[in-house]
């Protein structure tokens, strides 16, 4: 048989999908896949209702519907503190990640290095090594996930192409300042790099912390290209609505790149994703009201069972430390996967181990999300208050 392509081997299929699959086959409750149980909101939904009779039904413009891309326009310069221009700065993709992809594929050459931090998101890793190039990790240390911008500027000294930083961070929750961004941006500029950032939770951010723009930095649009997405903001991650907004000449490339990759994202569902955009902030103001009870009620919940864990500042997401089990005689040769796929089946909580989204060695974490109605994080935390008990029973069983 045929040999298959190199890069292939370097990395592994998605742990978090394959976390829901597991989740799926016992019926547990799924806190590893992040994405809502509840509906996208009312507006949304009966517009996609009329379009789905009306249309439109066939091929948008490849890089974004004209009325889709205004109303992102709109949106986006709204929060950003820019004017952006929707014919020349934003390609439409299939998605967040998509727009990863495309992003990385118009600014790298093979052999180029990117800088990622750890822990990260896991597309990230495979994005570089996808698009020819080679990452460079940088720790986020805990507890509060700080770094050490002198590794920054040793990465764009060895000749790193660019940095991606995710903001709101996926898994951590950390929110970068604002001088840690303008720390990361002026050595773009001083190395003629890009600064590549995913926003998704851009609205899913806790005070006293706020979200600050990359590009919306004095003087620093031109190097940065901004991946975001519609899923997590309105609750349709099953649309696949993505985007890049950027600087002219580079959207102009990933357009491109865009085209070849996936034609153009869903007519239909970006004709009725413009109702969602179109929306007044008081939905943002609530949105963020609301995951803040989700957050504090599962943190809370948390303590009283006293699983240790950190507080996120942003996104849904919540690391918990299960070292104190791993050291236990039974499971002394365990891997966070291998405990994450036990406590699916005797627990009935699925989470996502530690490991895969860190670059270091890290096997006593795993990551639960709280974006579930109240009852569904009920229902979790109650199953995980037995965890204890079956950790106990599993023990008594390996006697």
């Amino acid at each position: 048989m045929p040999q298959l392509s190199s890069r292939v081997q370097l990395f592994t299929d998605s742990v978090i999908r394959r976390m829901t699959r597991i989740c799926n086959q016992y019926d547990a409750i799924n806190l590893s896949q992040g994405f809502p149980d509840f509906p996208p909101p009312v507006a949304l939904r009966e517009r996609l209702a009329q379009v789905a009779a009306d249309g439109p039904h066939q091929y948008a413009v490849t890089f974004g519907a004209p009325n889709f891309r205004a109303a992102l326009a709109k949106k986006q310069g709204h929060f950003m503190g820019r004017e952006i221009d929707p014919e020349t700065e934003i390609v439409v993709t299939c998605g967040g990640t998509e727009a990863m992809m495309c992003a990385m594929m118009t600014i790298c050459n093979p052999g180029d290095k990117v800088m990622v931090f750890s822990p990260f998101y896991e597309n990230y890793g495979a994005d570089a090594i996808l698009s020819g190039a080679e990452p460079i990790y940088i720790p986020l240390v805990p507890p509060d996930f700080g770094f050490d911008v002198q590794l920054v500027g040793q990465g764009f000294r060895a000749g790193a192409k660019a940095i991606i930083v995710c903001n709101p961070s996926n898994p951590c929750g950390k929110v970068f300042t604002r001088q840690e961004l303008m720390d990361i941006c002026q050595l773009a500029v001083k190395y003629d790099a890009f600064v590549v950032t995913d926003e998704v939770y851009e609205h899913m951010v806790y005070a006293p912390a706020e979200h600050v723009y990359a590009a919306a930095l004095p003087g620093m649009f031109d190097h940065v290209l901004t991946c975001n997405s519609l899923s997590k903001t309105y609750s349709i991650t099953g649309w696949r609505l993505g985007y890049i907004v950027g600087p002219a000449n580079v959207i102009e490339a990933a357009r491109k790149v865009h085209d070849f990759l996936t034609v153009g994202a869903a007519a239909p569902l970006q004709e009725a994703a413009v109702t969602g955009l179109t929306m007044g902030d008081e939905y943002y103001k609530d949105l963020r009201e609301m995951y803040t009870a989700k957050r504090d009620f599962f943190c809370d919940g948390l303590d009283r069972i006293g699983l240790k864990h950190n507080v996120p500042a942003g996104t849904y997401f919540v690391l918990v430390d299960i070292g104190e089990f791993l050291e236990r005689p039974c499971f002394k040769d365990w891997t966070d996967l291998d405990f994450c796929v036990w406590m699916i089946k005797n627990v009935g909580v699925a989470a996502v181990p530690g490991s895969s989204f860190f670059r270091e060695p890290v096997n006593h974490l795993i990551r639960l999300h709280f974006a579930r109605g109240e009852e569904v994080l009920k229902e979790a935390l109650d199953r995980l208050s037995r965890l204890p008990e079956a950790v106990a029973a599993q023990e008594r069983a390996c006697k």
